[in-house]
Protein backbone atom coordinates (compact mmCIF):
# COMPACT_ATOMS: atom_id res chain seq x y z
CA UNK A 1 0.00 0.00 0.00
CA UNK A 2 1.60 3.67 -0.97
CA UNK A 3 0.05 6.85 -0.51
CA UNK A 4 0.57 10.04 -1.91
CA UNK A 5 -0.76 13.51 -1.31
CA UNK A 6 -1.49 15.65 -4.47
CA UNK A 7 -1.68 19.46 -4.34
CA UNK A 8 -4.39 21.39 -5.92
CA UNK A 9 -4.18 24.60 -7.76
CA UNK A 10 -7.43 25.85 -7.79
CA UNK A 11 -8.52 25.54 -4.23
CA UNK A 12 -6.17 26.43 -1.76
CA UNK A 13 -7.81 25.12 1.24
CA UNK A 14 -8.79 21.52 -0.02
CA UNK A 15 -7.05 17.96 0.81
CA UNK A 16 -6.25 15.47 -1.19
CA UNK A 17 -4.71 12.18 -0.51
CA UNK A 18 -4.59 8.68 -2.40
CA UNK A 19 -4.11 5.60 -1.47
CA UNK A 20 -3.14 2.28 -3.39
CA UNK A 21 -5.38 -1.05 -1.91
CA UNK A 22 -4.66 -4.62 -2.14
CA UNK A 23 -8.37 -5.28 -2.86
CA UNK A 24 -10.74 -4.92 -6.22
CA UNK A 25 -12.67 -1.79 -6.31
CA UNK A 26 -16.16 -3.34 -5.67
CA UNK A 27 -14.45 -4.86 -2.31
CA UNK A 28 -12.79 -1.48 -1.85
CA UNK A 29 -15.89 0.17 -1.61
CA UNK A 30 -18.33 -1.83 0.42
CA UNK A 31 -15.63 -1.50 3.13
CA UNK A 32 -15.44 1.81 2.64
CA UNK A 33 -19.26 2.64 2.64
CA UNK A 34 -20.47 -0.42 4.36
CA UNK A 35 -18.00 -1.43 6.94
CA UNK A 36 -16.75 2.09 8.31
CA UNK A 37 -17.13 0.92 11.68
CA UNK A 38 -13.86 -1.73 11.28
CA UNK A 39 -11.57 0.49 10.03
CA UNK A 40 -12.67 4.28 11.29
CA UNK A 41 -10.57 4.74 14.92
CA UNK A 42 -13.89 5.71 16.90
CA UNK A 43 -12.20 5.59 20.11
CA UNK A 44 -11.08 8.86 19.19
CA UNK A 45 -12.84 10.45 15.84
CA UNK A 46 -16.05 10.84 17.17
CA UNK A 47 -17.94 13.84 18.23
CA UNK A 48 -21.31 12.14 19.93
CA UNK A 49 -21.03 12.42 24.04
CA UNK A 50 -21.14 8.54 24.64
CA UNK A 51 -18.83 5.64 23.09
CA UNK A 52 -19.52 5.04 19.92
CA UNK A 53 -19.33 1.76 18.09
CA UNK A 54 -20.31 2.29 14.36
CA UNK A 55 -19.93 3.97 11.25
CA UNK A 56 -22.91 3.85 9.54
CA UNK A 57 -23.30 5.41 5.97
CA UNK A 58 -26.63 4.91 4.35
CA UNK A 59 -26.69 3.84 0.65
CA UNK A 60 -28.65 6.07 -1.23
CA UNK A 61 -28.42 10.20 -2.52
CA UNK A 62 -29.60 12.01 0.67
CA UNK A 63 -28.44 9.17 3.29
CA UNK A 64 -26.89 9.72 6.40
CA UNK A 65 -23.72 9.51 7.29
CA UNK A 66 -23.37 9.22 11.14
CA UNK A 67 -22.24 7.38 14.14
CA UNK A 68 -23.72 5.25 16.76
CA UNK A 69 -23.12 5.35 20.37
CA UNK A 70 -23.14 1.89 22.06
CA UNK A 71 -26.64 3.51 24.06
CA UNK A 72 -28.22 3.12 20.90
CA UNK A 73 -27.71 6.86 20.24
CA UNK A 74 -26.69 9.00 16.82
CA UNK A 75 -24.94 11.53 15.98
CA UNK A 76 -24.89 12.59 12.06
CA UNK A 77 -21.22 13.76 10.45
CA UNK A 78 -23.18 14.70 7.35
CA UNK A 79 -24.87 12.85 4.31
CA UNK A 80 -24.48 11.16 0.88
CA UNK A 81 -24.42 13.88 -2.35
CA UNK A 82 -23.57 11.11 -4.36
CA UNK A 83 -24.09 7.31 -5.13
CA UNK A 84 -22.01 5.88 -7.65
CA UNK A 85 -21.34 1.91 -6.39
CA UNK A 86 -18.00 0.75 -6.71
CA UNK A 87 -16.55 3.68 -8.28
CA UNK A 88 -17.35 7.54 -7.07
CA UNK A 89 -19.04 8.83 -3.63
CA UNK A 90 -19.55 12.31 -2.35
CA UNK A 91 -20.05 13.03 1.21
CA UNK A 92 -21.00 16.32 3.18
CA UNK A 93 -18.89 16.40 6.26
CA UNK A 94 -20.78 18.94 8.18
CA UNK A 95 -18.43 18.53 11.57
CA UNK A 96 -17.34 22.19 12.68
CA UNK A 97 -13.88 23.75 13.73
CA UNK A 98 -15.31 22.90 17.47
CA UNK A 99 -16.32 19.13 16.36
CA UNK A 100 -20.06 19.85 16.35
CA UNK A 101 -22.60 18.16 13.70
CA UNK A 102 -23.67 21.75 12.07
CA UNK A 103 -25.88 20.77 8.95
CA UNK A 104 -25.73 23.97 7.04
CA UNK A 105 -21.50 23.90 7.00
CA UNK A 106 -21.35 21.42 3.90
CA UNK A 107 -17.92 20.88 3.24
CA UNK A 108 -17.43 18.03 0.76
CA UNK A 109 -15.87 14.67 0.87
CA UNK A 110 -14.90 12.93 -2.82
CA UNK A 111 -13.45 9.05 -2.79
CA UNK A 112 -12.78 7.48 -6.43
CA UNK A 113 -12.07 4.14 -6.68
CA UNK A 114 -10.30 3.02 -9.75
CA UNK A 115 -9.59 -0.07 -10.61
CA UNK A 116 -5.85 -0.52 -10.62
CA UNK A 117 -5.30 -4.30 -12.31
CA UNK A 118 -7.51 -7.16 -11.11
CA UNK A 119 -6.98 -6.87 -7.65
CA UNK A 120 -6.01 -3.44 -6.60
CA UNK A 121 -7.69 -0.15 -6.27
CA UNK A 122 -6.38 3.48 -6.73
CA UNK A 123 -8.57 4.93 -3.77
CA UNK A 124 -8.49 9.15 -4.25
CA UNK A 125 -9.56 11.53 -1.51
CA UNK A 126 -10.47 14.89 -1.99
CA UNK A 127 -11.55 17.15 1.06
CA UNK A 128 -12.58 20.28 -0.70
CA UNK A 129 -15.03 23.54 0.44
CA UNK A 130 -12.79 23.92 3.72
CA UNK A 131 -13.23 27.70 3.01
CA UNK A 132 -16.54 27.53 4.17
CA UNK A 133 -14.49 27.40 7.65
CA UNK A 134 -14.27 31.04 7.60
CA UNK A 135 -11.05 32.73 9.80
CA UNK A 136 -10.35 29.23 10.92
CA UNK A 137 -10.01 27.25 7.25
CA UNK A 138 -6.36 27.11 7.25
CA UNK A 139 -6.44 25.59 10.41
CA UNK A 140 -8.61 23.19 9.34
CA UNK A 141 -7.07 22.16 6.47
CA UNK A 142 -3.87 21.48 8.43
CA UNK A 143 -5.47 19.48 10.50
CA UNK A 144 -7.02 17.23 7.45
CA UNK A 145 -4.10 17.11 5.84
CA UNK A 146 -1.56 16.49 8.73
CA UNK A 147 -3.02 16.09 12.52
CA UNK A 148 -6.49 14.80 11.80
CA UNK A 149 -5.01 13.40 8.35
CA UNK A 150 -7.49 11.93 6.36
CA UNK A 151 -3.90 10.22 4.77
CA UNK A 152 -3.10 8.37 8.31
CA UNK A 153 -7.15 7.02 7.90
CA UNK A 154 -6.57 6.40 4.33
CA UNK A 155 -3.79 3.36 5.88
CA UNK A 156 -6.42 2.27 8.40
CA UNK A 157 -8.84 1.63 5.42
CA UNK A 158 -6.67 0.20 3.20
CA UNK A 159 -5.17 -2.47 5.44
CA UNK A 160 -8.63 -3.68 6.54
CA UNK A 161 -9.79 -3.69 2.92
CA UNK A 162 -6.84 -5.55 1.75
CA UNK A 163 -8.43 -8.44 4.36
CA UNK A 164 -11.65 -8.81 2.23
CA UNK A 165 -15.24 -7.61 3.10
CA UNK A 166 -16.14 -8.95 6.51
CA UNK A 167 -19.80 -11.58 6.32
Amino acid sequence: MTMQATSDNYDPYSVRKAMNVEAPPAVAWRVFTEQMGTWWPLAHYKIGKTNAVDAIMEPRVGGRWYERGDDGSTCDWGSVLLWEPPSRLVLSWDITADWQYDPNLKTEIEVRFIADGKDATRVELEHRKLDRYGARAAEMRRIFDTEGDWGRLLEMFAARAAQGPKA
